[in-house]
């Protein structure tokens, strides 16, 4: 072959199994969970399907935790910070502090910043961030106080993914 010469490579489409775990390791990377935590998700989802759609359960889920409601109350600019936030025990939960992540927030449900953090610069940037943001359906944000009540389970339709979520199920029932 010549010297600097590039040959394109024939490029198939990928196999069922390679799309099955795109769309697992998509999910898993925009919830920001370890595959372990990921996998005890959809399997619960399996076992306790009570008549509702899998896909719906598994976001649903995924949704209410409390790092993911701490970012889409736009507290967080990610999820990341969401979940570092909540690690350092600068969120509330109906008035108790709550430094575990994975926590699951139920309908009713209050969050909000500790009165102490809110005199950090991190949280005074999120106050105002949280000026024009628009929050998901399923949360009541009060702008002026930094918290939200949760007023109803998230939905599919309330997000915008790009992952065929069937798929994830094939994967983990391989």
């Amino acid at each position: 072959m010549q010297k600097g010469v590039v040959r394109k490579r024939r490029t198939s489409p990928p196999s069922e199994y390679a799309r099955q775990l795109m769309a697992k390791q998509e999910l898993r990377r925009e919830y920001n969970l370890k595959e372990r935590q990921f996998k005890r998700y959809v399997k619960e989802v399996l076992g306790r399907r009570l008549g509702k759609d899998t896909s719906e359960l598994l976001m649903e889920q995924l949704e209410r935790r409390l790092d993911n409601a701490v970012f889409r109350m736009g507290l967080a600019e990610t999820r990341s910070q969401a979940r570092q936030m909540v690690g350092h025990g600068h969120i509330v939960v109906n008035g108790k502090i709550m430094d575990i992540p994975s926590h699951t927030v139920e309908e009713g449900d209050t969050v909000s910043i500790h009165p102490s953090s809110k005199q950090n610069i991190l949280f005074k940037n999120a106050m105002l961030r949280i000026k024009k943001y628009n929050p998901p359906a399923w949360i009541e944000l009060d702008r002026e106080q930094g918290s939200a009540k949760i007023i109803r389970f998230p939905q599919v339709q309330d997000l915008s993914l790009n992952v065929d979520i069937p798929l994830v199920f094939e994967f983990y029932s391989r």
